[in-house]
This record gives structure tokens, sequence and C-alpha cells, in this order.
């Protein structure tokens, strides 16, 4: 059995990255299982068919650790060559998990990355600090709702946003459904919600931000981030597992606003919530992303979302924090319990538990604002 320590971010060189493992096996195979891993995920050939000296010591992958996860698993550390991503956020997910995410005993729990490499991504362009500048947010959580459900017209949706706007929402996003249906097309959706959002910002002499869902190829995306942009829109979103991560990657470079990451289908993938929302959507450009937050209507676990909170908001080679946000059934009773688990770096999203209140809906708002101003003893 080898049990090594698993390299810190820092103690990397530049030409290795850490993945990190957890494999069910046998004490008496997991050597063998690491080292089939290993293969697979840089060469994709047996040792033996490796006659090239340089790329069986600087590109095939290396087993740098094994440790007892208990139940019957291993955590299994293994350093990848950066060469073998190309700098492509896509090709660094396909590294990292491609063929083994079709072996079931094998989850991926966690990356850690040499600074330049980390750095070469860019990380979020505005990061914490610029969400809160833009919103006039500075020392609370921020506020977050969404446009829902699918079916509604441009108009109604417009009516739905200006009056969470008014009622002070720092965010509102559409609901990750909303694409260009027939119901609600993009260009008219968007251009009578930010509108409707511009004036309520006018009269308040505040600002909400909308973060219409950017869905489709990536020209038909980019095509819509400029409509969007042209509108006066202050952010975007998408669902990086759905439209990919270099989509956000590419996105995130031109995109001149910030990007809240959603996670459809980041269920389907054995890959730990930390490493995927936290680390790496942050690591391609996500300025916050949402979570399905603990007792809601996901599984995720306490633990889960601290870690998820802190891979997004920690440090990371110098790259800005990305806002985490608690989301998937959140009620307002629950406000306080959340700004004194996450703190005030967050963004709490509700949808909805306001909505429900219908013809209430303003003062339910209201309510909500007033919950994530008050004064809350942090965990």
């Amino acid at each position: 059995m080898t049990s090594l320590p698993s390299p810190s971010p820092d103690a990397q060189d530049e030409r290795r990255f850490a993945a990190v493992y957890r494999v069910r096996a046998s004490a008496g195979t997991i050597e063998a299982r690491a080292g089939a891993i290993a293969l697979e995920q840089s060469v994709e050939l047996p040792l033996a068919a490796v006659r090239d000296a340089r790329v069986r010591d600087e590109v095939v992958g290396r087993v740098d650790g094994i440790v007892p996860a208990g139940d019957g698993a291993f955590d299994v550390t293994i350093a990848l060559a950066t060469e073998t991503t190309g700098g492509e956020a896509g090709q660094l997910i396909n590294m990292l998990f491609g063929n083994a995410s079709l072996l079931d005993d094998v989850a991926l729990v966690d990356v850690r990355f040499p600074a330049g490499f980390a750095r070469g991504f860019g990380g979020p362009r505005h990061g914490i600090a610029g969400l809160r500048a833009r919103c006039g947010a500075l020392a609370r959580p921020l506020t977050c709702s969404a446009l829902k459900p699918q079916g509604l017209s441009p108009e109604d949706l417009a009516a739905l946003a200006g009056s969470l706007a008014r009622a002070g929402i720092d965010v509102i996003k559409d609901d990750h459904g909303l694409a260009d249906q027939a119901s609600a097309p993009f260009e008219a959706r968007v251009r009578a919600v930010q509108r409707a959002v511009a004036a309520a910002n006018r009269a308040r002499g505040a600002t909400t931000l909308y973060a219409p869902n950017l869905t489709g190829d990536y020209a038909t995306m980019q095509r819509r981030a400029a409509f969007a942009r042209d509108e006066g829109v202050g952010m975007l979103m998408l669902a990086p597992m759905v439209s990919g991560v270099a989509s956000l990657a590419a996105l995130a470079q031109d995109a001149g606003v910030p990007i809240l990451a959603h996670p459809a289908l980041a269920g389907v993938a054995r890959i730990a919530a930390p490493a995927l929302l936290g680390t790496l959507f942050r690591l391609f450009g996500a300025d916050a992303t949402i979570f399905p937050n603990f007792a809601g209507r996901f599984g995720y676990t306490r633990d889960t979302c601290r870690a998820l909170a802190d891979a997004a908001r920690g440090p990371l080679h110098g790259l800005l924090p990305a806002l985490p946000v608690p989301a998937g059934g959140m009620t307002l009773a629950r406000v306080a319990e959340m700004r004194a688990f996450f703190g005030d770096d967050a963004m709490l999203l509700i949808g909805g538990d306001l909505l429900m209140a219908r013809e209430g809906l303003g003062a339910r708002c209201r309510a909500f604002v007033d919950a994530v101003a008050a004064p809350v003893e942090v965990a």
C-alpha cells in the first residue's frame, strides 16, 4: 500500500496539476486501480505501449498518493501534466474526469492547480467586490430571486421583474428553464424585463441587476449576450454543464458584466460539488455560483455547502473570489440561518417562497430585503 502526502497547490510545479479520486477498491487491488486511472486520464494506453521517454516521464499520469477514505474506498491523488489541457477549459475537464467518469467505482473529489496554470484561465472578472459595487450592497448578503414559471409572456415576466426590483431585490435572474420559447422569445423577454428593471432603478435611485439566461450554441450565446448588453443588462447567466465549460470560459473574456453560473446538469457527473461548482466554475470565470443549499429540495449536506462556499471564496492563486449563491427551495424563514452559516459574502436566492405571496409579493420581497440587512451573529 502506498500512502504519500498529497501535494499542496503551492508545492506543485507548473508542469503538473493534482486530481484526487475516490475509488472503491480492496486494499489488495487499489494500487493497480490507481495506476490504471493514471494511465486512463493521461495517455489512455498500457505503459508498455508508451515508447517515447519524454512522454513516459512528463505526460503519463503519476500516482502521488493513496490514502484510505473509509467504507471500502481510497483517495487517490494523481499528478497530471498541464500540457495535456492545452489551456482549454473543456480539455481540462476531459483530462480531469473524461474517461474516468465512465468507471462507476470512481469519483473526482478535489483538484489542485499550480499558480501560473490557474491564473491562465482568468477566473472571475468582477468577483465579490465587483458585484457589491454594481448593486451598491457593500456590507450585507446580496438578495436574488427568479422569474418563473415558464409559459408567461414577456409582459408578464417584466411586470414580475418590476415588482421584485421596486422591492429592492439586488439580482433578478431568469429561471434556468427560460431560453427562446415561443411564449417568451429571448430578445422580447430581455428587452421587456430590462426596461421594467431600469424603470424601477430610476424610481428607487438604486441598482437591481437582471441576469438573462444564455442558451444555444456559442455563436448564438454571443449574439444574445451582445443584445442583452445593448439593452443595458448588468449580468448574464448560463449553466456551464449544459452549455459547456468552454462557453463559460469564452464568455468571461468578453462579457463585460458579471456572470452567474447555474448548476443544472452538474449532478450527472461524479464530481464533488465543491470542486465543480466552487473551484472549477470559478476558475473558468463565474463571478457567482448557484448551488442547492442544505435542507432544501436537494440532498447537499451542511459540510458540502460549507466546503463549496470556501472553494468559491477562498484563496486561489490570486484569482478573484466568486460569490456563493445558496438556493433550491429556500424560504424567508431561513434567511437568518443562512446568513449565520454563510456570512455576508453570499447571495441568497429565494424564488417560489416569494412568488407564493401573489398580491403580497412586494411586501414579502421587502421583508426579504430587510432580513438580509438585520443584525445577525455569523457562525
